[in-house]
């Protein structure tokens, strides 16, 4: 595993941050969230539990979150992949971007908390979406994995 506990690994490196960023990603919520991800990258228990916390909050929330869904349970398998071994061809900053992005997701006390009802998710899912447009090719390249391991899979 690689090793994100680094002075310089509590933020997204230098070429994330010249694109525009969400004024959420400069956020306390969203730096400590970056923190939180280097802990959890560490432990395949914890990145399972986020995935579970992260995939039961967004159960029923699909409509809200329709612009970023599909590319939302992606990463929830990417994560879950990494956790468990399976798939480690990542980079190490989209990988900590993405589990930054489901730590804060999963937060209810963030830069707009979750209970102010009708925008409370509006941060989360900008979050989502600049990692989504950040992390794309990585993301592409999972897909493809994906769907290159379940082509060589023996049909029953």
């Amino acid at each position: 595993m690689v090793d994100f506990k680094k002075k310089d690994a509590s933020r997204p490196e230098a070429d994330t941050r010249s694109r525009r960023m969400p004024w959420s990603l400069g956020s306390r919520s969203y730096g400590k969230s970056t923190t939180k991800a280097a802990d959890y990258i560490q432990s395949k228990e914890k990145l399972s539990r986020l995935i579970d916390q992260a995939s039961l909050k967004a159960t029923g929330r699909q409509g809200k979150l329709k612009g970023v869904w599909s590319s939302l349970l992606a990463f929830f398998r990417l994560v879950r992949a990494y956790g468990n071994g399976s798939y480690r061809q990542v980079a190490p900053r989209s990988l900590l971007m993405i589990v930054a992005s489901l730590v804060y997701f999963v937060s209810p006390i963030d830069l707009i908390p979750d209970f102010i009802f009708g925008i409370g998710l509006i941060d989360d899912a900008t979050v989502l979406a600049w990692t989504i447009k950040a992390c794309a090719s990585d993301l592409a390249a999972f897909i493809n994995w994906e769907k290159s391991r379940a082509a060589r899979k023996p049909r029953s």
